[in-house]
């Protein structure tokens, strides 16, 4: 990386931007905070995962070529969300005339944490959280971006979220009994299997309330929206923060 700062280019998800504006913010001021100089392009629109999803890829083409066109100015792009950086990375269908630019966006996009460690070589943040975390690896970044090791993989155990918070003072890392199961949102798993969606939900909650967790993070607003939503409806004590707030409330 040169001498100078980054520019990069902010892409917030739908449901940061509707919902959980606040780890938007957090994410802006975090990267601020590591010398980056940071541009939210305000036409920016939905990646299209929604879309793809539900099996309608061919309709994904016009939020694609928007996609392309606002960012392929940057230095890098981050987003607080493994589930729509790897849609950008390996989804996108193939845009015909646009595949130089398509190539570029696709190694230039990062998901936060993965910008932190792999980019900026963040290795010891200064900063203190006293509280007992438990982390939830969201399927998207944890096997689809290699955010994490998966368990049923013979290798050295990584993590690069933990690599950044159990350096924070006071921070206590939670291991849990599961640590890689599926929350089961899905995003359109949850609406089409609710039951089971409800009851995978159900079973990571009860990893972390068992494990005496405080405060529930991850690098996925959906997943945690999900975990949340159910926890409340039950009256669970629990805290729920994406990894950006955290790190962000702890380093000054």
């Amino acid at each position: 990386m040169n001498s100078q700062k980054p520019h990069i280019g902010l892409f917030i998800p739908c449901y940061v931007d509707q919902f959980y504006p606040e780890v938007g913010i957090a994410t802006l001021e975090l990267l601020e905070k590591f010398g980056c100089q940071v541009s939210y392009p305000l036409d920016q629109t939905c990646c299209g995962q929604p879309m793809a999803n539900a099996g309608y890829e061919r309709d994904t083409v016009g939020t694609s070529e928007r996609f392309i066109e606002l960012f392929q100015e940057y230095d890098y792009v981050v987003a607080p969300s493994g589930s729509c950086v790897l849609h950008v990375k390996e989804h996108f269908p193939v845009i015909s005339g646009k595949e130089k630019a398509q190539k570029a966006i696709h190694d230039k996009i990062f998901e936060l944490t993965e910008f932190l460690t792999d980019i900026l070589k963040v290795k010891v943040p200064k900063g203190s959280f006293p509280h007992r975390v438990g982390y939830h690896a969201s399927c998207h970044g944890q096997r689809g971006l290699r955010l994490a090791s998966s368990s049923e993989m013979n290798i050295t155990p990584f993590n690069k979220a933990k690599s950044l918070l159990e350096n924070l003072e006071g921070l206590e890392w939670v291991e849990l009994s599961r640590s890689d199961e599926c929350c089961g949102f899905g995003g359109t798993f949850a609406v089409t299997e609710e039951a089971l969606s409800l009851q995978m939900g159900k079973d990571r909650l009860d990893d972390h309330l068992s494990h005496d967790v405080e405060i529930l993070t991850g690098g996925d607003m959906s997943c945690i929206m999900h975990l949340q939503g159910i926890a409340s409806r039950e009256g669970r004590k629990l805290k729920f923060m994406h990894v950006a707030e955290i790190l962000n409330q702890a380093i000054q």
